[in-house]
């Protein structure tokens, strides 16, 4: 069986010890995020890195993500490997802090969905999150998060705050959604029995309205904060911020974000 031709040496053979000086550069305004794998990528390429931009920070159209220097195949190798560690996450963090921006800190943005993304795909996705400025999880770890199904395999909403009423987990987080009974009711149960987090995941903001306007009729108000989530836009964000509740949790509109566009361009060659 013949050898498979590598088309790159074929077309590289007569620069192959040259050195070569390249950058990726943004194509639009974003927050750079992958920054860690990037670097230890384009040093497993054998790439000496002379400049890279921290995590998190923000880069204008037009200004360099990365600069690094190494032989043409090299240099050729980085463009196919190395936008891609970076396009995607930076993509995330930039709808993130876009989400976070359009709250001026309150409520609080957090996103979840990680958890549903295949498992090679999670940590990539909880780092370009966090770059944004958006938490990865409701609360702070360690928390007890009871969801839907652990309430319908205790027993219920009083049952599965009694189930952990004992560990010492930090926060309590209930997540409703009416299936038991009314949306208000749900609420109030969870908040007698201990809960110090109530997730309103329905989508329905008029749940919100009607949830903390019973705990207050209940005198209960103060003893949760409320979360909402349930496909949240941008747009909607402004709205949101009138109302009387603590989390946000966007999930598809964070994680499904467009790449952050970028390019690789040689600066400067010494063949």
């Amino acid at each position: 069986m013949s050898e498979v031709l590598d088309v790159r040496e074929e077309l590289l053979k007569n620069v192959r010890w040259g050195k070569v000086t390249a950058a990726i550069i943004s194509d639009d305004e974003g927050i750079i995020a992958g920054t860690a794998p990037v670097k230890e990528e384009a040093e497993k390429l054998g790439l000496s890195v002379l400049l890279i931009r921290e995590e998190g920070s923000r880069v204008g159209k037009g200004e360099e993500i990365i600069r690094f220097r190494g032989s043409p195949k090299q240099i050729v190798m980085a463009e196919e490997v190395l936008i891609g560690l970076l396009a995607k996450p930076s993509g995330i963090a930039t709808q993130a802090k876009r989400f976070v921006e359009q709250t001026g800190g309150r409520p609080k943005i957090v996103s979840g969905a990680w958890k549903k993304m295949p498992p090679s795909l999670k940590e990539m996705i909880r780092t370009a999150v966090a770059a944004g400025g958006v938490a990865a999880r409701i609360a702070p770890y360690p928390f007890a998060y009871l969801d839907k199904n652990y309430i319908e395999l205790l027993g219920g909403i009083k049952q599965s705050l009694k189930a952990v009423a004992h560990l010492n987990t930090g926060s309590k987080v209930v997540q409703i959604k009416g299936r038991y009974n009314d949306i208000e009711a749900e609420a109030c149960e969870a908040a007698e029995a201990g809960a110090d987090i109530i997730f309103i995941d329905t989508g329905k903001v008029e749940d919100v309205q009607a949830v903390t306007g019973k705990l207050r009729q209940r005198g209960l108000r103060d003893k949760v904060k409320i979360a909402f989530g349930g496909g949240l836009s941008l747009e909607a964000i402004e709205y949101f911020k009138s109302l009387d509740l603590h989390i946000l949790d966007i999930g598809r509109q964070i994680v499904d974000a467009p790449i952050l566009d970028m390019r690789l361009e040689i600066i400067a060659t010494e063949i």
